[in-house]
C-alpha cells in the first residue's frame, strides 16, 4: 500500500503503483486540507471575479460567465479540449499521468472537490486508464489536451484501458459500479492546468532511464573483463582528482562489480613491478576511449539522470495549476504555476544524456564486431565459417540506425516554443512532447543495449571466459543465456533481440549505488 498526501511522493513510490501495482490509500489529514480549500474557493467565489470559475478561458478570460452557466463552463473546456491526435500513449503513462495529477491536487490548491481525487484514486487502484493521445500539449497552460482526456474519464466520456482493452468509458464504469465525478465549481480546470502529463511520463522515463544505465555500466564492466583490461582507469586515485559525483559513482561502481574478477589486470603487477624490454607491446598500453572513459562517460549521464529526478519530485509535489486557491490565507493568487519549462527543460538534458549511453554502446558493439580493434575476436564474433556464416553481423546496422534516429530525436523541444491561444500563450515549454520523445530516445536505447548485450555474450563464449567473470558479469551471463542462447548456425535474430530487451527493460539490476 502507498499513501498519498502525507508526504512528498518519491520515484519509488511511482515505481511501486506503476510496476508493482501496490494499491493507494489517501491521507486523511491531507484530504481534510482539499476540503477545506474547496470550500473556501465555494465562499470566496460569491462576489468576486475568479479566472476559470466566472469568466472564459485563456485569452476569453475577459468575458464574465453567469452563475447558471458556471458548471456548463468546466464540460465545455474538457469537451473542447479533448482533441488529441497521433497514437494512443501507453497505458502504463496514462496511469503515471494519473498518478502525478493526484499527488499534486492533494496538495490542496486547487479548490477541487475530494469526490474527484477518491475517483482518480480507485481507477487507479482498478487499473483503469484514461486513453490519451501523444500529440496536442504545448506544456505551457498546462498539459491541457492531454490532462482533458483525463478529465473527460472522469465525467465517464471517451474511452479508457480496462483490462488492458481499449473500452468506453461508459462501459467500464457500469461493470464496475463506478460514479462519474460531479462538476462543483472548476473541477475541470483543476484537473486541466497543470504539468501532470509530462511530469508522469517524465517520472517514468527517469526510473527507465537509471535501470538502463545499471544494464550499460554491467555491459562496460563486462567487456573490460573480456579484454582483460587494466584497473586504473577507474580507480579512487584516478577519479577522485575530477571533482564531480557521477564520475565517482560510476568509478566506485566498477570497482564493487569487478572485485572478484579473475580478468582485469593490475597496472603495477604488469608494467611497474616487473622489467618491460620488448620494443613494440603486444598488450596494448590503453584501451580505446568508449572502455577506458566510462566513468567520465557516464558520470555526466548519471547526474543528469539524479538532477533530472530532483526536478520531477518537485514539480509532482507542487501545485502546479492556476489560480492557486489558498485557505489559510484566504486568498486566491494568479499566475503561471502550470509552465513547465523545468521539466521540458530536464527532459531534454534527459535524452540528451541517454543518447549519448546509446552512443557508447554502439561504439563498444564496433569494437568487439571488429576483429581489427579487439585482436581477440573472430569478425561479427561468428562461431561458425567465416564467409559462410555471418554471426552478429546483421543486427549491428539495426543498433547502429537507433542510435542514429537518437542522434536526430536529441535536438531540444524546449527552445521550440511556438506562440498560440490568440497570443496569450505567446512562450510555452512543449514539455509533453520533449517527455514522450525523451521516452523514445530510451526506448530505443534499451534495444540498442540489447543487441550489445548479445554480442558480449557471444564473445564470452567464444573465448571460454564464463568461469572467469566478476560474479554479477557471470549471473548477467547465465540469466541472459536462458533467454538467448549461444549459436553458431545462423538464425533470425529479431526475436533474439526482442526478448533480450525485454528481459533488461523488465529487470532492474542495482550496479550503482
Amino acid at each position: 500500500m502507498v499513501k498519498i498526501g502525507d508526504k512528498k511522493i518519491s520515484a519509488d513510490d511511482f515505481y511501486k503503483v506503476l510496476i508493482n501495482n501496490l494499491e493507494l490509500q489517501l491521507d486523511e489529514e491531507a484530504l481534510r486540507k482539499v476540503y477545506r480549500s474547496h470550500y473556501f474557493l465555494k465562499e470566496f467565489t460569491r462576489e468576486k471575479l475568479i479566472y476559470g470559475i466566472n469568466t472564459g478561458f485563456g485569452p476569453m478570460a475577459q468575458y464574465r460567465i453567469n452563475h447558471d452557466d458556471q458548471m456548463k463552463l468546466q464540460y465545455n473546456l474538457i469537451r473542447s479540449h479533448c482533441s488529441g491526435s497521433g497514437n494512443p500513449i501507453p497505458e502504463i503513462d496514462c496511469k503515471a499521468v494519473m498518478l502525478a495529477r493526484l499527488n499534486t491536487l492533494m496538495q490542496g490548491f486547487a479548490g477541487i472537490h475530494p469526490d474527484a481525487l477518491i475517483l482518480i484514486k480507485d481507477l487507479i487502484n482498478k487499473n483503469i486508464s484514461p486513453v490519451i493521445y501523444e500529440h496536442g500539449g504545448l506544456g505551457a497552460s498546462g498539459d491541457l489536451v492531454q490532462l482533458a482526456h483525463l478529465a473527460l474519464t472522469l465525467i465517464g466520456e471517451g474511452e479508457v484501458y480496462y483490462n488492458g482493452v481499449i473500452t468506453p468509458t461508459v462501459e467500464a464504469f457500469k461493470k464496475e459500479n463506478i460514479t462519474v465525478m460531479e462538476i462543483h465549481i472548476r473541477e475541470g480546470l483543476a484537473l486541466m492546468n497543470g504539468t501532470s502529463a509530462m511530469s508522469g511520463i517524465g517520472m517514468l522515463n527517469v526510473i527507465y532511464a537509471e535501470n538502463l544505465m545499471n544494464w550499460s555500466l554491467l555491459a562496460s564492466a563486462t567487456i573490460m573483463e573480456l579484454v582483460q583490461s587494466f584497473d586504473d582507469h577507474y580507480s579512487t586515485p584516478l577519479n577522485e582528482v575530477k571533482h564531480h559525483y557521477g564520475q565517482n559513482a560510476v568509478a566506485k561502481a566498477l570497482q564493487e562489480t569487478l572485485k572478484d574478477s579473475k580478468l582485469v589486470k593490475s597496472r603495477e603487477e604488469h608494467h611497474y613491478n616487473q622489467k618491460v624490454e620488448v620494443d613494440v607491446l603486444v598488450e596494448k598500453m590503453q584501451e580505446y576511449y568508449s572502455i577506458r572513459c566510462v566513468p567520465q562517460i557516464v558520470g555526466p549521464i548519471v547526474d543528469t539522470v539524479n538532477y533530472a529526478k530532483e526536478v520531477l519530485i518537485n514539480e509532482i509535489n507542487s501545485a502546479n495549476d492556476n489560480p492557486i486557491v489558498d485557505w489559510e490565507r484566504k486568498n486566491v493568487y494568479h499566475g503561471g504555476n502550470f509552465h513547465g519549462d523545468y521539466v521540458a527543460l530536464e527532459m531534454d538534458k534527459l535524452k540528451i544524456s541517454i543518447t549519448k549511453l546509446s552512443m557508447l554502446a554502439e561504439r563498444q558493439l564496433n569494437f568487439l564486431l571488429n576483429n581489427k580493434l579487439n585482436n581477440i575476436l573472430p569478425p561479427f564474433v561468428n562461431h561458425g565459417v567465416l564467409g559462410l556464416n555471418l554471426g552478429m553481423q546483421g543486427v549491428q546496422f539495426t543498433a547502429t540506425s537507433t542510435t542514429a534516429e537518437n542522434q536526430m530525436l536529441s535536438n531540444p523541444m524546449y527552445v521550440h516554443s511556438i506562440p498560440s491561444n490568440n497570443d496569450n500563450q505567446d512562450i510555452v515549454s512543449m514539455g509533453a512532447n520533449a517527455a514522450l520523445i525523451c521516452k523514445k530516445v530510451i526506448l530505443n536505447s534499451y534495444e540498442i543495449l540489447a543487441i550489445e548485450w548479445m554480442t558480449i555474450l557471444q564473445a564470452i563464449d567464444y573465448l571460454k571466459m564464463h568461469d572467469k567473470l566478476s560474479t554479477k558479469s557471470k549471473d548477467a551471463y547465465e540469466k541472459l543465456r536462458q533467454v538467448f542462447p549461444c549459436f553458431v548456425e545462423d538464425s533470425i535474430k529479431y526475436k533474439d533481440v526482442k526478448a533480450v530487451r525485454d528481459y533488461i527493460f523488465y529487470n532492474h539490476i542495482e550496479i550503482l549505488k
